[in-house]
């Protein structure tokens, strides 16, 4: 693929900086792992027929959010088992990657993946795969190649033209929940929470996929890892895993502390500002400064409070001094950031069910996308208002994935669709 002259210096320097390209959407929660776009205008209001620029049939179902890189829109699938149809055998399951057209949706190239079986089986005791599938890891790229994480079957790099360049294990073990952390960049490297497969926090070689460090003991965790800034200007690797928060050295795997705040399995993924990663698991919040040495249970823990309602797999969002979230009862939460008190604990119209998504700001609003019940859209304000619920009632399917921003749109994408939704060009 060739890029046009100003992407392909953006690429250069990005690399140079051992930085994702700043204009693209290039991993799970953006480039910055908050959740956060600096786009205006966007869309508050939309239906099947109202504000949808595009609409690609996807070839399976999955919970991984699309990411952006130029103009092109990559995305994970699954199809042949365990689908809504509940279709196949173990034998019979795919994994897909997905890339589209930015600006008209159209699907560019399609990649099969067969994965390392056995898999986590659809039926048997305490198995929550039906819940969100086989390809709930979304993909980052550096602007160059796309990195993706397929749990047993392993990490995989692509070009942008969908040749794979390599695949490394990073574990052989599955578990009854399934797989769902997603990769993240750091200069030359990919890093991958890889505590399903092998309890452990990997990090690749970005252009060969030899493994270059391991942290061992993460376990119970499907959670992401977020870079976070120190107020010393270093950079350092959070990551949540049961019963802890640690901070880990990107460069080497060491790890640099622990804060005990959990107590059990966690899904959401910190949430940085400023220095200060913002935590869920389950009832537990906290809010923890980076840049501490060894247990900073109490030396660095700004915060630790159980939160109205708890939040199972959804993340946290910052803005303006408060941190907001979907509870487990589908209820918008509002905290201030500082203390962790609680602003408002609000209902929606309608109830918003179960939430795993994690939410998107943009624009003065925050997008929460709903399981089975639509995206609801609020002011980003410790005044709490909802602005709009939106449901295709022509597209029933699941919906795990967080929502991107890009260009004055919202692009994301449900079991059955992707879509770019906004005012037409």
């Amino acid at each position: 693929m060739s890029l046009h002259p100003v992407r392909a210096l953006s690429v250069l320097l990005a690399l140079a900086a051992g930085v994702t390209l700043a204009d693209d959407w290039s991993q799970f929660r953006g480039r910055d792992a908050t959740g956060t776009s600096t786009e205006k205008n966007l869309p508050a209001k939309w239906s099947e027929t109202e504000n949808i620029v595009w609409r690609t049939k996807l070839p399976g179902p999955g919970s991984s959010s699309p990411i952006l890189v130029g103009d092109r829109i990559f995305l994970t699938c699954y199809s042949g088992y365990a689908t809504e149809a509940g279709d196949g055998t173990m034998e019979d399951l795919m994994f897909h990657l997905v890339c589209a057209d930015r600006k008209g949706g159209n699907i560019l190239w399609e990649k099969k993946i067969k994965p390392s079986l056995p898999e986590t089986p659809l039926k048997g005791p305490g198995s929550f795969i039906p819940r969100h599938g086989y390809a709930s890891s979304t993909a980052a790229s550096d602007g160059q190649r796309v990195y993706v994480f397929l749990g047993k079957t392993g990490g995989f790099c692509f070009d942008l033209d969908g040749k794979q360049l390599w695949n490394e294990s990073v574990g052989t073990k599955t578990h009854q929940w399934g797989s769902g952390a997603s990769p993240i960049l750091y200069k030359d490297l990919v890093i991958v929470n890889a505590s399903v497969e092998s309890s452990s926090v990997v990090a690749l070689d970005k252009i060969s996929g030899k493994e270059v460090w391991r942290a061992k003991g993460v376990t119970s965790s499907w959670s992401t890892p977020a870079l976070v800034k120190t107020a010393d200007g270093k950079t350092e690797l959070v990551v949540c895993g049961s019963n802890k928060v640690m901070g880990y050295d990107p460069d080497k795997g060491d790890k640099l502390w622990n804060a005990d705040v959990f107590n059990w399995y966690v899904c959401p993924a910190p949430t940085p500002h400023d220095g200060i990663v913002y935590v869920l698991q389950h009832g537990n919040g906290a809010a923890i400064k980076c840049g501490g040495r060894g247990d900073v249970t109490k030396s660095q823990t700004l915060w630790h409070k159980t939160v109205p309602g708890g939040s199972t797999v959804s993340s946290f969002v910052y803005h303006d001094g408060h941190v907001y979230f979907a509870n487990n009862g589908g209820q918008i939460v509002c905290l201030k950031a500082d203390t962790g008190e609680t602003v408002y604990k609000k209902g929606l119209t309608p109830n918003a069910g179960t939430v795993w998504a994690s939410p998107l700001l943009g624009d003065g609003k925050i997008y929460f996308v709903s399981q089975n019940n639509g995206t609801f859209v609020v002011a980003a304000s410790p005044n709490f208002e909802q602005l709009a619920h939106n449901v295709f009632k022509d597209d029933k399917s699941r919906t795990n994935a967080s929502p991107i921003a890009d260009n004055g749109c919202i692009i994301m994408r449900t079991d059955l669709y992707l879509y770019c939704i906004g005012k037409k060009s």
